[in-house]
């Protein structure tokens, strides 16, 4: 299928397609994956190129972040597909003692997803492999924020896919939103903010599509009194400026004792230093730091700097822009001390490379502040007490959390990966992005023994301790 097609088009030609796609076997499947991950091994060099042309990702952060995760996935998916495609037996039920139930796995159908710009390969190849493995027809939008990397992307999955199978999508993200948006999918996942994902969410309702949100939020680090700061700062820092802070589970904000604010901001600032610079100057022309995706987000995050600093912050380091600095879509790393719950960089997710630190007195008020606000998408805890980590984790929620570390936890595909209220509905990576695109089939096989041949109408003549009776008769002798 080399011609051009409307959405409308593309949308049945998969339509006619989805049942053939449907029956594939493990064996069949897996080869499409394979094809993928050579298509993505040998070009991957075309994307790194693409990826820094499109905001400066280093080569090195490109691979360990989006390209190593991404063939992860796909060799997850092969090296397990053919048992996760298993019908899987359930237990047997004392009222049908010979009869068998099994979890029948069936794909959804045709599914869209609509990937984000901030890791725009693996967020987007992530869920293509899962559906795959799962015998969807797939329609995938990439972000038009990263162009380069979205002609990337539609020309790797041209080579991998036929376009009645797999299709990539290209155009302004709204309005071809809405389009796709419009059609009857069966299954819609949704990788960005949560307003987009309510609207998202209200759209698939509207065609009864199930829906799968990745989103946000402002992810909390708590630092417990007994942590080891040099360690904690290295970690935080990294954690905040990976990929210039544009990172969906990225620490937000820090919420430490009083008395380690200071020591453990000054921590984080040498961090950045030894990462990135030891100047203004030398960080803001490092080939190691990601610039910013787009103008108006630089703005954005000086005018929160700017908030702070009036409201009474201090900017250990960074929190100086230059008259430069937007249209070069660079942001400083900035760490903020004195910070209040009052300052515009507390009201929503920062998604750039600024890290406030929230003095508290108590453990208590720590956890009381996470509680007061909507779930996060990950959650951080750094220090030594078991008593007080278990503590955090039975009083708080997060779509995912990581002890002593940041980001790693999305790395491990045998676990899901995804958010809980505002920060998100439903999960993937492995085994769980394979069942999120395929419909989980109870079906009943009916054994020798109609058990149910003695309890048909009319009802009078059992009564229920006769009824209860029998079911219990029955029972007894089926487990001799």
């Amino acid at each position: 299928m080399n011609q051009e097609l409307s959405l409308e088009e593309l949308f049945e030609a998969q339509g006619k397609r989805r049942w053939e796609i449907a029956k594939t076997t493990a064996k069949e499947r897996i080869a499409k994956l394979q094809k993928l991950r050579k298509a993505l091994v040998a070009r991957q060099q075309d994307f790194y190129d693409a990826v820094w042309e499109d905001f400066h990702k280093p080569k090195t952060e490109a691979h360990l972040c989006e390209v190593y995760p991404a063939l992860s996935e796909i060799d997850c998916a092969v090296a397990h597909l053919e048992e996760w495609m298993e019908d899987k037996g359930g237990n047997w039920s004392p009222l049908f003692p010979t009869n068998k139930s099994v979890s029948h796995f069936e794909p959804k159908g045709r599914v869209l997803i609509m990937a984000p710009w901030n890791y725009p390969l693996l967020l987007f190849v992530s869920p293509i492999v899962a559906a795959v493995a799962a015998g969807n027809t797939i329609i995938a939008k990439p972000s038009h924020k990263t162009p380069k990397v979205s002609l990337f992307l539609e020309s790797l999955m041209a080579e991998a896919f036929p376009k009645d199978e797999v299709a990539v999508v290209l155009g302004d993200g709204a309005v071809l939103g809405d389009k796709l948006l419009s059609l009857p999918f069966d299954h819609m996942f949704f990788t960005g903010s949560p307003k987009v994902g309510a609207h998202v969410a209200e759209c698939a309702a509207k065609v009864h599509a199930g829906v799968t949100l990745e989103l946000g939020g402002k992810s909390p680090v708590i630092v417990l009194d007994d942590v080891q700061i040099k360690d904690a700062a290295q970690k935080i820092a990294w954690g905040k400026c990976l990929n210039a802070g544009q990172t969906c589970i990225a620490p937000d904000y820090v919420l430490c004792p009083a008395k380690l604010v200071q020591p453990l901001a000054e921590a984080v600032a040498e961090s950045i230093r030894k990462m990135y610079g030891s100047t203004d100057e030398e960080r803001r022309h490092s080939e190691n730091f990601v610039r910013i995706i787009e103008t108006r987000a630089v703005e954005r995050h000086k005018a929160l700097v700017e908030d702070a600093l009036a409201k009474g912050a201090t900017a250990v380091i960074g929190g100086t822009f230059t008259p430069e600095d937007a249209e070069s879509r660079y942001t400083p790393a900035t760490v903020l001390t004195g910070v209040t719950a009052d300052m515009s960089v507390m009201d929503s997710e920062i998604f750039g490379p600024i890290l406030p630190i929230v003095a508290y007195d108590s453990l208590d008020e720590a956890i009381q502040f996470v509680q007061s606000r909507p779930k996060p998408l990950a959650l951080y805890i750094f220090g030594k007490s078991e008593r007080n980590i278990d503590r955090v984790l039975r009083e708080t929620t997060a779509g995912s959390t990581c002890v002593n570390h940041c980001i790693l936890q999305i790395e491990n595909l045998s676990v899901p990966f995804g958010g809980v209220g505002m920060s998100g509905t439903g999960n993937y990576h492995g085994i769980y992005g394979f069942k999120t695109f395929s419909h989980e089939r109870n079906v009943m096989f009916q054994g020798a023994l109609d058990s149910m041949r003695f309890f048909y109408p009319p009802y009078h003549k059992n009564g229920e301790k006769g009824l209860r009776a029998k079911i219990q008769r029955i029972a007894r002798y089926f487990l001799k």
